[in-house]
């Protein structure tokens, strides 16, 4: 089977990760478009050996760039064309309609309660990208609260298929030397109980707030792995809360870390936390809180579908608290006088890992090319 993916963009961020890992587990030959900005985890997939083409598009409205897509797709003779992130699928799937291949597969990852990949939900938003779903055959939803959020838009149910994120869970079993050198390379003190977050450093991710909490923690520490827009006002948020000498912006975390360098992977950088905390009040998954989860990491959460959809054992670790900044820091002060010890892998962690998602996406596209019926549930 040779299928093409087409993406709105290849910087780092968690759906271009997670394409990037799927397609090391797909048993596919497989080849990707990139609508716009070819960045490190495009490098990333082609170190993988995945060929990679920037399709250089300018923007929402370069309607130029739909016939470019429609003579890839037709001059790669592929048999499954998948989509993922809203303009991607939405160019995507005309362009494959154009191009003659009717099988169109399209993943969700971040469609929120009020947002759509950070960005405000509108009435033509929803308009569009139900004109287009039409044109596919299946869309995956990457939990079961996308999946609801989709038939509340009005895709039939039985064209929407849960498909989880997927971490590959072995990779972020904790060691002390991890924890030790990790801390040492930043400069963090061994005995230093430090906060942790990943996530893109935006406004709708709420970190101001874990800033201030973590301000308000008396020799709590503040490691934020992650890049963004927000930077700068992080760090004056910081300033002016008195805790700039507490509060540590990583940058954004690149997987494999570059050759030759110093930089720590995201698993060393999580052996470096004590508690990791998601601040986001409209996730669609939450893949940063099962990362944690899978290191051992206590996690406190505002909003994660990936643990509220599991059974409460499955993640004993996770604890759900509210948004303000006092309660926050109510809870972080909670975990630092405890100062628990690892904790051992929960079942979300195995129940998330990467093969399974890639069992499952293969199914769903034999049963899309070739007709074949999905396995009993």
């Amino acid at each position: 089977m040779k299928v093409l993916h087409i993406i709105t963009g290849l910087g780092i961020g968690g759906a271009e990760q997670q394409l990037r890992l799927m397609l090391r587990h797909l048993p596919v030959r497989s080849e990707v478009v990139t609508l716009t900005n070819p960045g490190p985890v495009a490098r990333g997939i082609e170190a993988d050996g995945v060929p990679v083409t920037h399709l250089g598009m300018t923007g929402n409205r370069d309607l130029g760039a739909l016939p470019r897509l429609v003579r890839i797709i037709r001059d790669g003779r592929y048999d499954l064309v998948h989509t993922h992130l809203y303009r991607a699928c939405v160019y995507g799937r005309i362009a494959a309609r154009l191009a003659g291949v009717r099988t169109v597969v399209a993943t969700e990852h971040s469609l929120g309660d009020t947002q759509i990949e950070g960005r405000p939900l509108s009435a033509g938003t929803r308009a569009l990208y139900r004109a287009t779903e039409r044109l596919g055959t299946a869309t995956v939803a990457v939990s079961p609260s996308v999946a609801r959020r989709l038939e509340g838009w009005g895709v039939a149910p039985s064209r929407i298929h849960v498909v989880p994120n997927g971490i590959e869970s072995a990779r972020f079993g904790y060691t002390e030397d991890a924890r030790r050198l990790t801390r040492k390379l930043l400069d963090l003190p061994e005995d230093a109980f430090v906060v942790g977050g990943v996530g893109r450093l935006a406004p709708g991710k709420r970190f101001d707030r874990l800033v201030r909490a973590v301000a308000s923690v008396p020799e709590a520490r503040l490691l934020l792995v992650g890049d963004g827009e927000e930077r700068e006002r992080l760090l004056a948020t910081a300033h002016a809360s008195g805790a700039a000498d507490r509060v540590l912006l990583a940058g954004a975390c690149e997987d494999p870390p570059p050759a030759g360098g110093e930089r720590p992977d995201l698993p060393s950088l999580l052996a470096a936390m004590d508690v990791f905390v998601s601040t986001s009040p409209d996730e669609s998954f939450g893949l940063a809180a099962v990362e944690a989860l899978a290191a051992g990491l206590p996690v406190l959460y505002v909003a994660c579908p990936a643990i509220d959809d599991l059974p409460p054992d499955a993640a004993p670790g996770a604890r759900r608290i509210g948004p303000s900044v006092p309660e926050l820091a109510g809870a972080l002060r909670g975990i630092r006088d405890a100062r628990l010890a690892r904790l051992p892998r929960p079942a979300a962690a195995h129940r998330y890992d990467i093969a399974h998602s890639a069992l499952q996406l293969m199914s769903l596209y034999e049963q899309a090319v070739h007709g074949t019926p999905p396995p009993p549930k």
